[in-house]
């Protein structure tokens, strides 16, 4: 294998990892919040707690979304290993931020909140949502460059050249 293959499977293995344990801990997420819902838990749902319950929302969402954008990286990454090679440390540096800060701050935002505001948790969602935006564009930038599918690149999904 090259090196530039070489580093698009650890990464790949990164995200798959990643993206399978943060899609898990968001389910989960979500099933405890059916739960609170089913069982009328007025912690969740006294219309004081609104709040609460939208951001623990947007929280379980944005984490189960992040969790698949990390499986199809990673599965980008596997189907063509030249992909951003350049980019690679960019690009799963501010992936992990993004799942990181994007749903804890909404989540964090809805533990504590003051008069139907969301608690201080909430300022990462900005700094995530940014990260997000500069993964996707350096991804969509390297994949702007790939010429067709594998075969014709010369590439195929095991990382070598095709014979």
């Amino acid at each position: 294998m090259t090196r530039v293959s070489d580093s698009a499977v650890d990464y790949s293995r990164r995200h798959l990892r990643f993206g399978w344990w943060s899609l898990l801990c968001f389910l989960t997420l979500g099933f405890g919040l059916e739960l609170l819902h089913g069982f009328k838990v007025g912690f969740y749902l006294d219309v004081s707690n609104e709040t609460r319950r939208l951001m623990w929302t947007l929280a379980h969402a944005h984490g189960a979304l992040l969790g698949l954008v990390h499986i199809l990286y990673a599965l980008c990454l596997r189907l063509f290993p030249g992909v951003a090679a350049g980019s690679q440390g960019p690009i799963s540096s501010s992936l992990i931020g993004a799942s990181l800060l994007l749903p804890g701050g909404f989540f964090l935002g809805g533990v504590g909140f003051y008069s139907g505001d969301p608690g201080l948790g909430i300022l990462t969602v900005p700094v995530g949502a940014t990260l997000l935006v500069i993964a996707v564009f350096l991804i969509a930038r390297a994949s702007a460059a790939l010429d067709g599918d594998p075969g014709e690149s010369g590439q195929h999904p095991g990382g070598g050249k095709a014979r």
